[in-house]
Formats: C-alpha cells, structure tokens, sequence
C-alpha cells in the first residue's frame, strides 16, 4: 500500500485507436467523435452522418497513415506518454517534497481515465494532480478531460473508495519553461536560417463558432507563438502562425497550415522549418499530416528544403517541464 502522503499524477493525451487497423480506428473515431465537446452539432444532425457516412468509409481510409507512423511501441501519441509516466517514476518520485505517482491516460481510447484513476486509487492515492498534454486550453480537449474524470469518478468501484483530492492543470500555454523548451528545439536549425526561410508555428485548428463562443484557444495559440518567436529572436517576417487539421465544412481558424505552405514558395521562401507547439507528443496529426502530407505539398509547389521539429515527446525538456507544472501545484513539506 502507498504512503498516504503519495499524490498521483495523472498525464493525459487525447487518444487512439489500439492498433493500425479499420475495426480499431472505426472504434476509436466513433468514442471520439460522439463526444460533443468534440463536435458540437445536435445529435440528431449529427450520429447520423457519423453512423452513416463517416464510420464506414473513413477507418479504412485512416489504415496507411496509421501503419506510416506506427511504432514498435505501438501508436506514438500512447508510447510517448506513457514513456513520460515511467521516466518521471524512475527518475522523480519526489516532488516538491511530496512522493509521486505518475499514470499516463488517453481521453479516447486506452488507458482510458477511468483505468488510469483506479489503479492509482489501487495504490492508496488519495490526492490527483490532473495534467492534460494540452498547452493551451480549448473546450474541445481540456474540458473533455475533466469530462471523463468526473464520469470516472461517478463510477461505483471508484466512488466507493472515497473520491480523491484533484488539483487540475487547465493550461500551460505561456509558461516560460515550455516556451523555452520550445525555443531551444529551434535553434538547431535555425542556424543555417536565411531570407528564403521561415518558421512556421502550425497549432490544431478549432471551428471558429467555438472561438466566436468565447473558447481562449485561439488567444492561447497567439499568446504561445508570440512569445516563442521572440524567445527565438525572430523577426515578425521571419515566422507565421498557422492552424492546420481542419475538418468539415464549418469555417475553422485561418491561415490553414497546408494553404500557406503551399503558397511560400512563389513568395520566395524556399525553405521552411515546422514545429507544432500545441501537441506535447508526436502523433497522426504531426508525423502524418506535417511531416508527411504537407511537406509533400510545399515540395511540389517548388519548396526546396522541409524540415519539421519533433515533438517534446519524452525528452528532457519534457521531464522538466512537467515537474515544473506539478510542483506548481503542491507545497513543499516542511
């Protein structure tokens, strides 16, 4: 049995489907997609189309980028975190004088929350530090996480033991050592950077009628790119922000990430350097859609040279940056 005094950290990613294949992506896009934070159109619009439109053709669809990205590990965005979870139990079970437990759980998929909370409830954990790997909050990811946690917590098993303590994490999005984190990713390439080169800082796009709502998302992403550009001494004709994952025929945010990538070189930028600062792990929407669909798209519109910035992933910066975030959550002990 655990210390009483150990608190549980639970890191959670937005999900995916257990293996490369139709059965599995069908399964994981219809939990995913039947989420209204997710899609936010009436559900008697909206399952039918997703039932009848979507779930049957769109999975086989998904199989080659899914399998084009798939490691020994298994799907990266879940090998990723859950390579953060044993690092941080190896190397940090103390934190800010508190001991931890760290548990990495997807929103969509498996671990799901709910297995992710009572294993650490298992272990005698009575106080939860929730961190979504979302830097800037949106309804669409954020939200849903708290979501499926108070749904966890309904659960009998669970509730049974006694409903921990949960100190939530809603966002990060201009914490210094995530910008610096972001920053340091940069200056490699950027060595060789010249006035056919720009950096692009392409974020997961939202419909704008969430924006319109008043999701900060989008004044998150703004914030993020600002101050990561100046932490990288980019001038403002140096670097863009973009969105990119859009999806449906609803209006999203603008610049569209493969729009401008496919314009720049007619503009004269031959060069690009990528990075995707909301996503703390590589995953479909990095590895697939940047590094793969949109470096073929600026090639052929006569770029020259493509390079993307892998994710924070488990790296030390990543490690870093998430102690930082837990033990801004916690008093140290006398």
């Amino acid at each position: 049995m655990t210390d009483k005094s150990s608190l549980g950290v639970l890191l959670v990613n937005l999900g995916t489907p257990d293996s490369p294949t139709a059965p599995d992506i069908r399964r994981y896009l219809a939990e995913f997609l039947s989420d209204p934070r997710v899609v936010n159109i009436p559900k008697l619009i909206w399952l039918p189309i997703l039932y009848g439109l979507i779930l049957p053709f769109r999975p086989k669809k998904l199989v080659p980028k899914y399998e084009g990205i798939w490691l020994d590990g298994g799907a990266p965005i879940r090998h990723y975190t859950e390579q953060l979870a044993k690092i941080l139990n190896q190397t940090s079970p103390f934190v800010g004088g508190r001991s931890c437990i760290f548990k990495s759980a997807m929103t969509y998929g498996n671990p799901s929350i709910y297995q992710s909370l009572n294993a650490l409830l298992q272990q005698g954990v009575k106080e939860i530090v929730l961190l979504p790997l979302f830097p800037q909050y949106t309804a669409a990811t954020t939200a849903a996480v708290l979501d499926k946690l108070n749904l966890a917590l309904a659960k009998s098993d669970i509730n049974s033991t006694g409903s921990p303590e949960v100190k939530f994490i809603t966002d990060y999005h201009n914490n210094e050592q995530y910008i610096n984190a972001i920053a340091k990713s940069l200056e490699s390439p950027m060595q060789v950077f010249d006035d056919q080169t720009k950096v692009l800082l392409s974020f997961h796009g939202l419909p704008q009628a969430q924006v319109d709502a008043g999701d900060p998302y989008a004044v998150h992403c703004e914030t993020s790119a600002e101050l990561i550009a100046k932490a990288s001494n980019l001038d403002s004709n140096q670097w863009q922000m973009t969105y990119q994952s859009r999806f449906g025929p609803a209006p999203w945010l603008k610049p569209d990430t493969s729009s401008v990538l496919q314009s720049l070189p007619a503009q004269g930028i031959k060069k690009v350097i990528v990075a995707c600062p909301g996503f703390a792990v590589d995953c479909l929407e990095t590895l697939a859609e940047i590094n793969d669909e949109n470096r073929e798209i600026f090639m052929e519109a006569g770029g020259e040279e493509f390079t993307y910035i892998p994710a924070l992933n488990a790296g030390q910066s990543q490690i870093g940056l998430i102690l930082n975030l837990v033990a801004s959550q916690i008093e140290e002990t006398p």
